[in-house]
Parts: structure tokens; C-alpha cells; sequence
């Protein structure tokens, strides 16, 4: 009963790998790691970037006010959005019966704005009609079957966003 108590107390303590005796560090057996081929992009950087817009580029002075127009055409389309199989042509003329014939498949819609800015005296004003986007900086990659990484390709690219306008600046000539 005495031995018992004493292997009780030995385990509780945390010693029993040096009653059992531990393994030594060389017959430890590491298993060997596998990773699945996979390939991807990984965004390195990015910064705010203007995309001018081509052929959209207009200069005047020396001073005085110049005034710029743009007009944008676009078209908003229906969409359809269902888990079940709906014909789109049977839904639009459902929906054109119940609802109203002021229903359609997509309306043209023109839009426009001016822009006017003072061009400080003896300075000529530039105009140009752009994107505000991004600048990205990019590595294409491939994950290794031993987990390691290896970079296949780096690069720049430059992306608009939805938000566009007029950017200002003035120069000497």
C-alpha cells in the first residue's frame, strides 16, 4: 500500500515519465508534413491611384474661369434572382400584367454634371476627367507539397472604382 501511495503521489506531481522512464529524443518520430498543391494571388500593396479617362484632358488660361461638362450614359437592366427554375420572358410578362405596363426589361438613363473652377492669374488650368482607383501591388504564388511557398510571379496593377470625377491642378505654361 505504501508503494502505491508513493506512485499516487509521484504521478500527481507530474514525474511519472521519469518513473516509466522517457523516450529517448532520438527514437522521437516527427511525422513528415504534406500540403496540397494550391496556387493564388496575394495582394502586396495597394495606394490610391487616378485613372484618367481617355481623350478627357482640357487645359485654359492664363487665368480666368474655366467650365467642363461630362454627360454618361448608362442602362439599368431587371435582374432575377430564384432557386427555382422560372422562365425569365414568363416572369416579366406576369409581372408586366399584375403590376402595370410601366414595367420593362431596362431604361436608358442620361446624366451630366459641370464643373467650373477659377484658374489663378498668370496660371494655365488643367482639367481631366478620371477614376479615383488603386495602384496594387501583386505575387502570384504556389503552396509546396513539403508546405513551403515559392513565388511564381510578381507585378503592379491599376484598377478604377465606381467613383469618378473631375481632378484640378494648375501649371506656369
Amino acid at each position: 500500500m505504501r508503494t502505491r501511495t508513493k506512485l499516487a503521489t509521484l504521478i500527481l506531481a507530474g514525474a511519472l515519465p521519469v518513473i516509466a522512464g522517457a523516450a529517448p529524443a532520438s527514437a522521437v518520430v516527427t511525422p513528415k508534413r504534406s500540403c496540397p498543391v494550391t496556387y493564388g494571388v496575394l495582394i502586396t500593396s495597394h495606394s490610391h491611384y487616378r485613372l484618367p479617362a481617355k481623350g478627357q484632358y482640357y487645359k485654359d488660361g492664363p487665368g480666368g474661369t474655366m467650365s467642363v461638362h461630362v454627360t454618361k450614359a448608362s442602362t439599368i437592366s431587371y435582374s432575377l434572382s430564384t432557386s427555382l427554375e422560372v422562365s425569365a420572358s414568363y416572369l416579366f410578362a406576369s409581372a408586366k400584367a399584375s403590376v402595370g405596363g410601366s414595367i420593362t426589361k431596362s431604361v436608358a438613363v442620361t446624366t451630366g454634371h459641370t464643373y467650373t473652377h477659377n484658374i489663378s492669374a498668370h496660371k494655365f488650368g488643367n482639367m481631366q476627367y478620371g477614376s479615383n482607383g488603386f495602384k496594387l501591388g501583386w505575387e502570384s504564388n504556389r503552396t509546396n507539397p513539403n508546405c513551403t511557398t515559392t513565388v511564381l510571379k510578381k507585378g503592379t496593377a491599376k484598377f478604377p472604382v465606381t467613383s469618378v470625377g473631375w481632378y484640378y491642378w494648375e501649371t506656369k505654361s
